[in-house]
């Protein structure tokens, strides 16, 4: 697999440099900038590509963009109103422009109003470090007492709405914002941001529309834009619902191996591929990771790696991003799986049959620990370890199924 790095441009706390000594080979990005809807106009892409592939003083960098991770579909196409028929041919117009400028791997998600969610994004770790956590408490006790939305008890069990409660109770009023903020922090790839009023707006936009009516938005999305993605030899790839559960009493419809057979049933196209996020998938106990390699295996177009530890084995339920060879991830399966799929493409001649993948997620350590306002999650050391040891076991894997 191609080991590439998400870089969120110039004002990243982690450098080019630093991506360059860590051994990456090749760079995910995206025009953090644009307002979702807009079109990506040949300048924009060509100026990131400038910014990528040369330092500030023109020296080149030897990395390429590989992967956009997002172009955001907006939430006007996810709700067929407004705009969404203009912003559909955008999303067009922008495929044209990164198809000409040689980007052909486009990663989106299809999660309503916000994106990955957890409700700690500094939780403490034995060893002294910190990981993202996702506690299915402190949720509820956002969605019902704090967030105040119609209905948000009946969502969570009587046993969980009772634990809220006492933590509630618990909370001083500081920790209660530091819970507002970690939640509704925005749609990481977007430049938006959102306030706690304008997250009950926008799930009130959503009050009629079903799982079902959801899904078959993506199905329409997905029908308008992959004749064209087709004709230009381009892959998109859902990135999975994370965490993989309804919140906020917002529909969810990219979950499950269900979830993922019927979108890409109903737009039968290699180009309708996944993102296979270990990450997401890994925190509902019922996927079978391995199993959804093998069933997606030729619509793989882009991997992300990450473990994440569950509390138990429900849905909803707790957990916390655990180190990439650790937590209930079988990772070493899942990367032989991934190199075996590899292969498998090699003997058919196709040519995208290396597969980028990404380290994803970390641990905060080391001087981690020290950095002010960098992108949670994506902490220099502690992505740097990830895949460290992610390329020791392709390593390994790869010198034990060529002997």
């Amino acid at each position: 697999m191609k080991q590439t790095w998400r870089w969120y441009g110039p004002p990243d706390q982690t450098s080019l440099s630093d991506i360059i000594q860590a051994g990456v080979e090749g760079i995910v990005t995206s025009l953090h900038h644009k307002v979702s809807g807009d079109v990506w106009t040949p300048a924009d892409i060509q100026e990131r590509i400038e910014q990528v592939e040369h330092f500030p003083d023109k020296r080149p960098t030897g990395l390429k963009w590989d992967v956009v991770e997002s172009l955001v579909v907006s939430e006007d196409i996810k709700r067929q109103s407004g705009a969404f028929r203009q912003h559909v041919e955008n999303y067009r117009t922008s495929l044209e422009n990164l198809a000409a400028a040689g980007i052909y791997t486009v990663c989106y998600n299809f999660m309503p109003v916000i994106d990955w969610t957890r409700t700690d994004l500094a939780w403490p770790l034995p060893s002294g470090g910190t990981a993202m956590r996702f506690d299915i408490v402190d949720f509820a006790v956002f969605d019902i007492f704090l967030l105040e939305r119609a209905g948000a008890r009946e969502d969570f069990s009587p046993e969980l709405v009772e634990q809220a409660t006492r933590r509630h109770g618990q909370m001083t009023d500081t920790q209660k914002a530091a819970l507002v903020k970690n939640i509704v922090a925005g749609l990481p790839g977007s430049n938006e941001k959102l306030t706690l009023s304008q997250v009950r707006e926008h799930l009130a936009r959503y009050d009629r529309i079903s799982r079902e009516q959801l899904a078959g938005h993506l199905v329409d999305f997905l029908g308008e834009i992959m004749p064209t993605a087709e004709r230009l030899g381009m892959r998109l790839c859902c990135h999975p619902d994370d965490p993989p559960f309804p919140l906020m009493g917002l529909p969810r419809v990219t979950s499950t191996a269900a979830d993922f057979r019927f979108f890409m049933d109903a737009v039968p196209s290699i180009s309708n591929g996944m993102t296979y996020c270990t990450g997401s998938f890994g925190a509902r106990h019922d996927n079978d990771m391995l199993g959804l390699i093998e069933d997606f295996a030729d619509r793989i177009h882009f991997v992300h790696l990450r473990a994440v530890k569950r509390d138990s084995d429900t849905v909803p339920c707790s957990f916390f991003e655990d180190e990439h060879l650790a937590g209930d991830i079988d990772m070493v399966g899942i990367v032989s799986a991934l190199l075996g799929e590899e292969r498998r493409r090699e003997r058919e001649g196709r040519p995208d049959a290396q597969i980028p993948m990404r380290p994803d997620h970390g641990h905060d350590i080391v001087d981690d620990l020290s950095r002010s306002g960098a992108q949670p999650g994506y902490p220099t050391i502690g992505r740097l370890k990830g895949l460290a040891e992610l390329r020791g076991v392709m390593r390994a894997l790869e010198a034990v199924q060529a002997g």
